[in-house]
């Protein structure tokens, strides 16, 4: 009888072990995570000449402190590690180095800018190593069969041009369309999006640097163009000065304004609330200064993120709620990969969002990914500044379709 207990015994304990060893099997893991940690690599422009965005990877640091705090993702805590590349490409690619080859980081998670991803994005192809969920709009970031490893996030620049372009034939079908633009990819995939619909309605281009300490002479230029329509496709700080001296040359175009510089906070308000009444432009999140989304569950849950883990944010300023927006994104990616933290299975998942959405994304909107489409978001909806805040009109529009 005491035989054939210790024998039960050991067989019990036996088939323990094998349950434990396949649970262990079951974890699979490349450089940057553990069953402790997962290493998370970001670059932003803390300095240099797109520094308004520096407050996005701000707020993506406290969002992943707050997540830690509540026991990490799956059981692990995030390291974010995020570095400075000044809007540079040089800089870009030099940082990304250290991150991948240094820091061992299990992936690179919204590195800004169209030009800095350009600089990047071959290196970590070579890699293996994901760079997901750009911030950035370029459709090089939507292109899975030549970049397996690289995501996009926000609609694509030409996605959103083609929806101003449908806007300026429905208003105004005899417009005559200048385009004020970046003189890099970003400017030059708006501007072909717009080409594909406005054609010959485009009477006039003026494309800048971001060395460039003024812009005004562009602007002076362009009205002297005749054109009765602009598209201003500029980074916030160029965006300002661009929206003060149209109305210092006493300019009255249809004003249409590029997404990545719709701030309320870092745009609209330095440039003066009341030189920017009625310029157009198209937002696919809740923007935090607009009242009519005080009483939102969701817009509650940030305000109150803001108010504990980063207080010292403008709370007006949409890229704030970018990047929240964005961790959240990252978030759930990681949830769904469970204990199969490989880059390979990383990639599987960005690649498999399926009607997911952040509570920051405007009602309607959803997430959705696929092996053979890495854009999340491709539809957003129109808004115009009245008063001090922008206001939606028209319906949710897909700047993919010809509708």
């Amino acid at each position: 009888m005491f035989g054939r207990t210790i024998r039960a015994a050991a067989l019990a304990a036996a088939v323990i072990s094998l349950a434990s060893g396949g649970a262990l099997a079951q974890k699979k893991y490349d450089t940057g995570a553990t069953d402790t940690e997962i290493k998370v690599g970001n670059l932003m422009p803390y300095s240099g000449p797109g520094s308004a965005y520096g407050v996005i990877g701000q707020v993506e640091a406290a969002y992943f402190k707050m997540i830690n705090d509540k026991g990490g993702i799956n059981g692990r805590k995030v390291n974010f590690i995020s570095y400075d590349d000044a809007y540079s490409p040089p800089k870009a690619v030099e940082q990304t180095r250290k991150l991948v080859e240094s820091d061992e980081v299990l992936l690179m998670f919204d590195p800004l800018g169209t030009a800095n991803n350009t600089a990047i994005q071959k290196y970590l192809t070579s890699k293996k190593v994901p760079q997901l969920f750009v911030a950035a709009g370029a459709t090089k970031f939507n292109d899975p069969k030549n970049f397996p490893w690289t995501t996009g996030w926000q609609p694509s620049y030409q996605s959103e041009a083609r929806a101003y372009a449908k806007y300026i034939l429905k208003e105004k079908p005899n417009a005559k369309v200048a385009v004020f633009f970046q003189n890099d990819d970003l400017g030059k995939d708006y501007l072909k999006g717009l080409k594909d619909k406005l054609g010959a309605r485009i009477i006039a281009e003026e494309s800048y640097e971001t060395t460039e300490p003024t812009i005004d002479t562009h602007i002076v230029k362009l009205k002297a163009s005749g054109a009765d329509t602009l598209v201003n496709i500029s980074s916030p700080k160029f965006a300002a000065q661009a929206i003060k001296k149209i109305a210092e040359i006493d300019w009255k175009p249809l004003h249409i304004l590029s997404n990545v510089s719709s701030s309320i906070g870092s745009v609209i308000k330095p440039a003066g609330f009341e030189n920017a009444q009625g310029v157009v432009s198209a937002t696919y999140l809740k923007d935090p200064s607009d009242p009519q989304w005080d009483n939102d569950p969701g817009m509650k849950e940030f305000q109150s993120f803001l108010a504990k883990y980063y207080p010292e944010g403008n709370k007006r300023d949409i890229l704030l709620i970018t990047g929240y927006a964005l961790a959240e994104t990252l978030a759930q990616t990681l949830k769904q990969c469970g204990d199969d933290l490989t880059r390979e299975n990383v990639m599987k998942q960005a690649a498999n969002l399926k009607d997911w959405r952040t509570e920051a994304l405007l009602p309607g909107i959803y997430m959705n990914t696929s092996p053979t489409d890495f854009a999340p978001i491709s539809q957003l909806r129109l808004m115009r500044l009245s008063g001090e805040k922008w206001e939606l009109f028209g319906d949710v529009i897909n700047g993919d379709t010809d509708d």
